[in-house]
């Protein structure tokens, strides 16, 4: 008679039907499961002949288990990553500590930089992240002293030579995004009042000027032939074909696209709702082509998973997808039309050329691309070279 799995399991015998369930709901194959089964199986037995305890379990223990299992010969082993499933699952049922970090000086003064960043200033969860990073990094270099935080010591200098070093390795929105960040710590140390001086105003500005230039433009057959080359013979490609029309018909921002809920489809209504920057929502109508577009993907090619998040990834473990994964969805695209790669901001743009071209007003487009500052929209005024040659003045001395 063949031993059961949870005799197999040693230690971990008790979370084998926890963890098997818990595999499934995030997409898991059969056969996947079962290997995952018994890589747990494996842990199990050897935290029991070295005398551990499950909740010994951690990062270091599980190197020093594929360490053992090197040394007895094992050549074909679970790297670091797929052990990730099983502690995060054993974290989550509670029988495994969290990982301990270390605490610095820094930390609650960056804990409550992100509470006002969430409460005052409305970011999401990855700007405040990039601009926490930008925080840890120039306070860690600039405001620390003998391993105490000492803001009250930071000058303008310390700014610029920040901002210089930073400059020097990104390009010019980066830095004018460095700058951003660098002048929202300022201010929040000086509400703080960890700082006296106003030092936000000496943060230099990058060079750059709006409207200097044309915005960069993809032509309307170019954005059809990304569709049109777009294959159906997959649930990836049933997904990716859904989101490059949200992008290119509607407009929708990388993040947008991700953000987007199964409830947000009023298919009554035929109306999207969109959660764009700064908790704004807006509702957009949903075009024939986009939806039906969703309901090829939601009727078969979405996992099925509790989770209410429109886009998921197909690979396990299955998950909402992240903004970038829109552009690498635009991107693989091109190469498959014979176009020059582009992101999605480039089919924002295609799309209000469009509107522009059809005779749409700047407000109109504006609402459709959700701007806030009708002057952001002013900037596709400058496209339509047609009619800007009807008003343009010839040069002086030049005959018309």
């Amino acid at each position: 008679m063949m031993a059961s799995p949870r005799r197999k399991a040693g230690a971990l015998a008790a979370q084998v039907d926890g963890y098997r369930d818990w595999l499934g709901r995030r997409g898991y194959t059969p056969q996947t499961v079962r290997n995952m089964l018994k890589d747990l199986g494996q842990v199990g037995q050897w935290l029991g002949r070295e005398g551990l305890e499950v909740a010994d379990l951690s990062e270091g223990r599980l190197e020093e288990f594929l360490r053992d299992r090197r040394r007895a010969g094992r050549r074909r082993l679970t790297g670091a990553r797929g052990w990730l499933p099983l502690l995060t699952f054993l974290r989550e049922v509670g029988v495994v500590p969290e990982a301990q970090v270390e605490p610095t000086p820094l930390d609650p003064f960056l804990g409550r930089y992100r509470c006002w960043m969430h409460q005052e200033r409305g970011l999401s969860q990855s700007t405040m992240l990039r601009y926490e990073n930008t925080a840890r990094r120039f306070l860690t270099e600039h405001a620390m002293t003998g391993g105490q935080f000492t803001p009250q010591q930071l000058t303008g200098a310390d700014l610029n030579a920040f901002l210089l070093r930073e400059c020097a390795r990104v390009s010019s929105g980066s830095a004018k995004g460095r700058v951003a960040e660098l002048r929202s710590l300022m201010r929040f140390l000086h509400l703080s009042g960890a700082t006296s001086m106003r030092l936000g105003a000496a943060v230099p500005p990058v060079g750059g000027w709006r409207l200097a230039s044309l915005p960069p433009m993809m032509a309307a057959a170019d954005v059809q032939l990304l569709l049109d080359r777009c294959p159906h013979d997959s649930a990836v490609a049933v997904r990716d074909y859904a989101i490059l029309l949200l992008v290119a018909r509607l407009g929708l921002r990388s993040i947008e696209v991700a953000r987007l809920r199964l409830d947000d489809i009023d298919w009554r209504g035929g109306e999207l709702i969109v959660r764009g920057k700064g908790r704004r929502e807006d509702r957009l109508p949903l075009p024939v082509e986009v939806g039906e577009a969703v309901v090829a993907y939601l009727s078969g090619a979405r996992p099925q998973l509790d989770d209410r998040h429109l886009f998921l990834t197909c690979r396990s473990p299955c998950a909402p997808v992240r903004a970038d994964l829109v552009s690498d969805v635009v991107k693989r695209a091109c190469v498959r039309a014979g176009l020059t790669r582009v992101g999605p901001h480039r089919l924002r743009h295609a799309l209000a050329e469009q509107m522009l071209r059809q005779g749409a007003g700047l407000t109109v487009i504006g609402q459709v691309l959700r701007h806030q500052d009708l002057a952001t929209t002013a900037l596709y005024a400058k496209v339509d070279l047609a009619a800007l040659r009807q008003v343009a003045q010839p040069w002086p001395g030049v005959a018309a």
